[in-house]
């Protein structure tokens, strides 16, 4: 049984503790609310950019010559993983869910006999992934110093992707985040970006438009930023989901804390009282020989 000293010393650890936990949980709120504003805002254009490229698409007249990023290579020996987490933890199931999406994906992709590359966007998913996968990887990218979630940071990532798909370093581009439905729900995505997936696409329109200069010129400056802006999207996504998951998850911890003090507290009572009365008994009996 602890004796008194060590209860005091507990109960008073657990609520310094709970003090941080309580100061995270204020922190990530203030957060959540401009992270959720940025990835809502951020959804119509990234789909809005789909839908004109979908559009371009098809009035090209000569598909086979269209350009690769749209089309692809021809070709699914090498798929390449962006998996973008967190750079920093204490935020529950967040990185874990990404995680657990993009090894499903590895499996099925290594298991039909296709070379897997990776690259990780975010300390948390490198640290997880290279137990398994290190040998995988090949980039990791840290944006542990950006204040903020910016379209730098998001560009910077299309760009080292494009690079390597005009290298020829692999045929299709997969990029994993969580999308923010709620601050208890996210949902892990796996998001097509090379070449551009229209499959089942419910927002994309059969609208015919006239473009000037022609399609393909537009293509070839567009495309590009598309891989930006679908990157940027995925980093809205994960800053508001981040948040919201740390949220929750400190939320619970506060609440776990309090619990635990209270408990101690009623063990740290009964244990003093229990020592007031073998004291007691103590005076009695000696009183009583006397």
């Amino acid at each position: 049984m602890a004796s008194l000293d060590d209860l005091k010393k507990r109960i008073a650890s657990v609520k310094s503790t709970q003090k941080i936990t309580k100061a995270m949980k204020m922190v990530a709120a203030a957060k959540l609310r401009r992270a959720q504003e940025n990835a809502e805002k951020g959804r119509p254009y990234s789909e809005k950019m789909n839908n004109i490229i979908l559009n371009l698409s098809n009035g090209i007249s000569d598909k086979k010559n269209a350009p690769k990023l749209l089309s692809g290579t021809g070709e699914e020996k090498t798929h390449l993983c962006v998996v973008m987490t967190s750079d920093r933890g204490l935020c529950g199931g967040f990185n874990s869910n990404i995680i657990k999406k993009a090894k499903r994906y590895f499996s099925k992709i290594l298991e039909e006999g296709k070379e897997l590359k990776i690259i990780t966007v975010g300390s948390k998913g490198n640290d997880q992934l290279k137990r398994v996968y290190g040998d995988k990887i090949i980039e990791n990218i840290s944006f542990k110093e950006s204040k903020n979630t910016n379209y730098f940071d998001a560009d910077k990532v299309g760009k080292i992707v494009i690079q390597k798909f005009e290298a020829k370093e692999f045929d299709i581009c997969t990029i994993f985040y969580n999308q923010f439905k709620n601050v208890i729900t996210q949902i892990p995505q796996a998001q097509q970006i090379i070449p551009l997936d229209n499959k089942g696409d419910e927002n994309s329109s059969d609208e015919s438009y006239e473009f000037e200069p022609d399609e393909d010129e537009i293509l070839s400056n567009l495309l590009p930023k598309n891989i930006s802006t679908q990157i940027f999207k995925a980093m809205l996504e994960n800053s508001a989901s981040e948040q919201g998951s740390r949220m929750s998850a400190m939320d619970n911890a506060t609440r776990n804390a309090g619990e635990m003090v209270d408990k101690l507290t009623i063990e740290y009572n009964r244990s003093r009282q229990a020592a007031i009365t073998k004291e007691l008994i103590e005076i009695i009996s000696g009183a009583e020989s006397l």
